[in-house]
């Protein structure tokens, strides 16, 4: 029911963008100016499908602290169909085995979820795009 594509360019990319602009912009009122940004070209995006139907997205991204999971959204219709975790399992699959920081800046309501497929939290709470994070770190195992 799940299917997670590699999307880079094309036709794809507009329903990626789509569903971020009605999960950040609409729904939390998060500044369009700053949903977008310029490392869209260089990301790895991953569009979820849901039966068939573009339900969430999310991309990594090489960072000078290590590589970033982010923009993490599924459309409020297919939440609880364990789309997030399927996207989340993607990543990690995508980035493999490797020696370096796995990140990702999580939403305070996203923290629990977020520590279930094995990631902590690293740091104080802080604000982003008027939304309160933490940032969390992968710990395979923990």
């Amino acid at each position: 029911m799940i299917e997670i594509l590699e999307v880079r360019k094309g036709a794809q990319m507009l329903d990626i963008f789509e569903i971020r602009r009605q999960v950040f912009v609409i729904e939390q009122g998060v500044n369009p100016e700053e949903e977008y940004d310029e490392f869209e070209d260089s990301c790895t995006h991953f569009l979820a499908k849901y039966t068939g139907i573009a339900a969430g997205t999310c991309r990594i991204r090489q960072t000078q602290n290590g590589i970033k999971l982010e923009r993490f959204a599924v459309l409020k219709a297919y939440r609880e169909k364990s789309i997030g975790a399927a996207l989340v399992e993607k990543c990690l699959e995508k980035i493999g085995a490797v020696d370096t920081l796995i990140y990702l800046h999580a939403q305070l309501h996203a923290v629990p979820f977020y520590k279930k497929l094995g990631f902590e939290t690293i740091g104080p709470q802080f604000e982003e795009a008027g939304i309160q994070h933490f940032k969390m770190h992968y710990k395979p195992n923990a």
